[in-house]
């Protein structure tokens, strides 16, 4: 029924993208008519006036706005509609749920109601789009000498050219990230002082240091995990498999197989990582309902002394969004330090400390074929005002004085970071479109925004990106490089997944081989996976130019 429903989608696409090519849908009209080779308005902030175009924007609804505001309507929306008058463009919000955009954007791009732009982080339908005429080829409004000047002088030209095609397309504008920090592994550094352990770097070391965690048991507690794996569900979203970030990654050393995923399928030493989590598993060393766990579990052994090890998303530890773990933890136990560690050595190759990592693009912009050239021109103003100081930086960190004050080094550092809280930061990251995680210059300038952000947790922040970065990085970006054929039996992925990867954990050791061959089977029988992988490698080679690099 769910291909049914696909199939059926993207026909009703394809025949409302034709009928905007011939003038149908909102804003549509003789310039609509196919694609221009030359815009004849110029893009850059504060050169053109579009007398009264208007046009629209998505912007996610997460429903944290502050009494009195709403996401499409607040200080910070007003603030850019003012700019945008004085360059004579009307422009209004769209609100979509941040839970539900992807459903929410097929069936506007569908129906011929979308914004004129949107935005997505599943670059293959922005492909799709593209391939059925139903949007812009912004490379007339962008490339040009006088075109989006700040847009591109933000983004980059590496950042930019990931929304290009092999035909020299650019179908999006590819939001740049202010970091590619993606994870952490912790581990209770006052224990292993305790126990006379070094801090760990290889995958034998983290073994025996959680082994006499467990053994040990410093902490006292009950039913202590030495490594808490679990949090992390077997997923199949992405195209993954893992347990444990940190430790996975030493065992696999390709930045491709990285990016395209079924690395399980795909890579020879996947075998040896599924027996690394299995004697974890039969030694005891973990939760033995790794895969029931949630996150509310690992928040309380977090703070309650019951958990040794665990790798999650950059920051965890003093994450202020999940209440600042650690310092729960110490009201508890003063001496405590749950911290973060460098990446482990990777098995196979001596000296290298792979690490997953975000790719260097985020959300793609888009813009439908049922909008005009001018419109569509003065949507690239749009985003090239935010390219500016008192366009995205103003978004993101405030003003001088109220917001944040220069430090020593010239970075903005928060002033009142809860007074911040609620005046602006609900709204921030959704607002600035063409940057993901923050109006930053370089990494070393976010690290110390985000620690300033964390009153009196600032050394910790620090560290904890400062490592995330540490080693050799393989960009993680499956969801940009999923063809129809990975949708389709995407489903049925995650089911054989799950099935077979906690068997392969929880079998005897004996059986492992066994388990996993079957599981591979059961991928070739049921999942067509040999053809979702080619297709997902074609994907991933056209986005790179052809390149594959």
């Amino acid at each position: 029924m769910k291909k049914r429903f696909l199939a059926l989608l993207l026909a009703v696409v394809m025949v409302v993208s034709l009928a905007a090519c011939n003038g149908g849908g909102s804003g549509s009209g003789d310039d609509a008519k196919g694609d221009v080779k030359e815009s004849q308005y110029k893009t850059t902030y504060g050169v053109e006036d579009f007398g009264g175009t208007e046009i629209s924007v998505e912007i996610f609804d997460r429903s944290n706005a502050p009494e009195g505001s709403t996401s499409t309507d607040n200080k910070w929306t007003r603030y850019a509609q003012e700019a945008m008058e004085k360059q004579g463009i009307k422009m209004t919000y769209v609100s979509v749920p941040r839970a539900d955009e992807v459903t929410k954007m097929t069936t506007m791009m569908a129906s011929g109601t979308a914004p004129t732009i949107l935005g997505t982080y599943s670059w293959n339908y922005c492909r799709d789009y593209m391939r059925n005429d139903g949007i812009w080829d912004l490379a007339p409004f962008v490339d040009g000498e006088d075109q989006a000047k700040n847009l591109k002088a933000y983004l980059g030209e590496n950042c930019l050219e990931l929304g290009r095609d092999t035909e020299g397309k650019l179908i999006g504008i590819v939001a740049r990230r202010a970091t590619v920090a993606l994870q952490n592994l912790f581990i209770r550094e006052d224990w292993l002082k305790e126990l006379g352990i070094e801090i760990p770097t290889t995958v034998e070391q983290y073994h025996d240091a959680i082994a006499e965690i467990v053994a040990k048991n410093p902490g006292g507690q009950p039913n202590t995990i030495g490594m808490e794996m679990g949090v992390i569900s077997w997923s199949g979203d992405y195209n993954t498999t893992t347990y444990l970030y940190n430790p996975f990654n030493s065992f696999l050393n390709d930045e491709k197989s990285q990016a395209v995923g079924y690395v399980y399928y795909t890579d020879p030493h996947y075998i040896d990582y599924l027996k690394y989590l299995n004697s974890f598993y039969n030694e005891g060393l973990t939760n033995s309902e790794f895969f029931a766990a949630t996150e509310e579990q690992l928040k309380s052994n977090f703070v309650n002394s019951k958990l040794g090890s665990f790798s999650s998303n950059v920051g965890y530890n003093v994450d202020i969004l999940r209440g600042n773990l650690l310092m729960t933890l110490k009201e508890n136990d003063p001496d405590a330090e749950m911290v973060a560690i460098k990446p482990l050595e990777n098995l196979y190759v001596k000296g290298e400390y792979p690490q997953g990592a975000y790719g260097e693009g985020g959300m793609m912009l888009y813009f439908p074929k049922t909008y005009n050239e001018k419109q569509v021109a003065a949507g690239i103003t749009y985003l090239d005002w935010m390219g500016t100081k008192e366009g995205g930086f103003v978004f993101y960190h405030g003003f001088e004085g109220e917001h944040f004050e220069y430090n020593e080094n010239n970075v903005p550092i928060p002033k009142d970071a809860e007074y911040n809280k609620v005046d602006k930061d609900w709204l921030r990251t959704d607002i600035f479109l063409i940057g993901n995680q923050g109006y930053f210059q370089t990494v070393d300038e976010f690290n110390q925004a985000i620690a300033a952000d964390n009153p009196g947790w600032e050394s910790y922040t620090i560290q904890d990106y400062e490592y995330s970065m540490w080693g050799k990085l393989l960009p993680q970006a499956q969801y940009m490089y999923s063809p129809q054929s990975a949708l389709d039996n995407q489903t049925d992925i995650t089911l054989v997944n799950n099935e077979w990867g906690i068997k392969c954990i929880t079998c005897k050791p004996e059986e492992v081989q066994a388990n996993y061959d079957q599981w591979m089977a059961d991928l070739e029988s049921k999942c067509n996976i040999k053809q979702v992988i080619e297709d997902t490698q074609a994907v991933y080679d056209e986005v790179r130019g052809g390149s594959g690099k």
